[in-house]
């Protein structure tokens, strides 16, 4: 499956921004769909997952503020960010895979290009 993330850009703090990650390839709606970043210097860290029978879940540094959705017939999901911090600033990756461990990144066999996120303080 082939991965494409977009909508980062330059927000002010306390803004809100949506990502997309579109798929192609292969049956989506089987895959786990994670969004991970990556601040500079920084590892890759899980931010939000969703299953494919769309169950969610949450970094703590992004709970009660981002929502991540997942539209099979379009093959996209979706990252709502609101509220957003500057230490949210990182390149967003979208990722696929047959999951178990949503949190290990080893799992997501399929990654997107990434699209990068400015918050401004």
């Amino acid at each position: 499956v082939q991965l494409q993330a977009s909508g980062g850009g330059l927000v002010q703090a306390g803004g809100s921004l949506e990502l997309s990650c579109a798929a192609t390839g292969r049956t989506f709606s089987d895959y786990a769909i994670g969004w991970f970043r990556q601040a500079p210097g920084e590892g890759r860290e899980l931010v939000t997952s969703i299953s494919a029978r769309g169950t969610t879940y949450y970094a703590d540094s992004v709970t009660g503020r981002f929502t991540i959705s997942r539209d099979n017939a379009k093959s996209t999901v979706y990252l709502q960010m609101t509220s957003l911090k500057s230490e949210d600033t990182a390149v967003y990756f979208c990722a696929a895979g047959s999951v178990k461990n949503i949190w290990d990144k080893r799992e997501y066999h399929y990654w997107g290009q990434g699209t990068l996120v400015t918050v401004s303080s």
